[in-house]
């Protein structure tokens, strides 16, 4: 009997215990999951995450909402994640910022050791594209242009962003004398622009493919491989003599260091699935943005990558950032 007693009460201890271990995947999520955005409302990373919080909450059965926290380049909204708590509710919507700022600043987090990469979400290219005032139509008219106006192209940047990094690389590469403006934002730096107080953006495709087909816009070069199906008359950068240019943007999905594995895997599972689905495709598609499946290893794997490849253009241009 009293052998009977001590077995049940063990077995009760170790459905307890394994109970407990489960608790965190087996109930999450249970209230609102928020996304920090370290970017303006409106900007191309804006527009991403927002289509992905679309379809990440009917998956995941909670309200996913978007929290715009620019500034400091992307650092005080990516800090914000660094330091949250681990439970898979703050999370963070990053792009090569995340391996880019610590290369030109003193930051207070380090992108290998203080987050838990989720899941890639997407992959796109950057455009060289210039104001349709300006008298050129295509890259070998506006590098003469600028070489023979200088100081009086200017170059639209926000802080701490790769498109700040591949305006210099261009500016080095082509010897040209351009100035570069900064801005809080992609969005904030767009009517100066259409206004032609500005001549120069180093976009991504997201928001500008509608300016760009409509003629209020002149792409000289994408950075991708290949041509875009979205803009097919669009040379590449190594098609006009800049092969250095040809550089990948991309984003995903992190949270804080130590948030559960099972839940990281939740939150995995839910962005490849939306990720497969004909809407978001097709969504992602018109963004200029390509797919990019993969477990959280294989995110971790490839910012260890990217973290040399953008210093090593960090130092050879000079580039920094207070």
């Amino acid at each position: 009997m009293i052998k009977r007693m001590v077995r049940s009460v063990l077995l009760a201890l170790t459905f307890g215990v394994c109970a407990i271990g489960a608790a965190p995947g087996q109930s999450y999520p249970s209230k609102v999951i928020k996304i920090i955005a370290p970017y303006t409302p409106g900007s191309p990373n804006d527009v991403m995450v927002r289509l992905l919080t679309q379809h990440l909450q009917p998956r995941l059965g909670q309200p996913v909402i978007v929290d715009n926290r620019p500034g400091g380049g992307t650092s005080i909204g990516t800090k914000a994640v660094a330091t949250a708590a681990p439970d898979g509710y703050t999370l963070l919507f990053i792009s090569s910022a995340l391996v880019i700022d610590p290369a030109m600043k003193k930051v207070d987090y380090d992108p290998r050791k203080d987050f838990a990469p989720i899941a890639t979400v997407g992959t796109t290219y950057w455009l060289v594209a210039v104001s349709p005032v300006l008298p050129v139509k295509t890259m070998a008219e506006f590098v003469a242009y600028a070489k023979a106006n200088p100081g009086k192209v200017t170059l639209a940047y926000t802080q701490g962003t790769a498109a700040v990094l591949v305006g210099e690389k261009f500016k080095q590469l082509t010897g040209t004398d351009i100035v570069a403006i900064p801005y809080k934002g992609g969005a904030a730096a767009m009517p100066d622009f259409l206004g032609g107080r500005v001549q120069m953006l180093v976009p991504t495709p997201s928001t500008t493919i509608p300016l760009i087909r409509d003629g209020r816009m002149l792409a000289l070069a994408i950075t991708s491989a290949a041509r875009s199906p979205e803009l097919p008359d669009v040379p590449t950068a190594k098609e006009v003599g800049l092969a250095e240019l040809t550089l990948e943007f991309w984003a995903g999905l992190l949270a804080p260091a130590g948030t559960p594995p099972d839940v990281v895997g939740k939150l995995n599972a839910a962005v490849n699935e939306s990720l497969q689905s004909p809407e978001m495709k097709a969504s992602m598609g018109k963004l200029g943005f390509e797919a990019k499946l993969g477990s959280p290893q294989d995110f971790s794997n490839f910012i260890i990558e990217e973290i040399p490849r953008w210093g090593a253009i960090v130092k050879s241009t000079g580039v920094k950032f207070d």
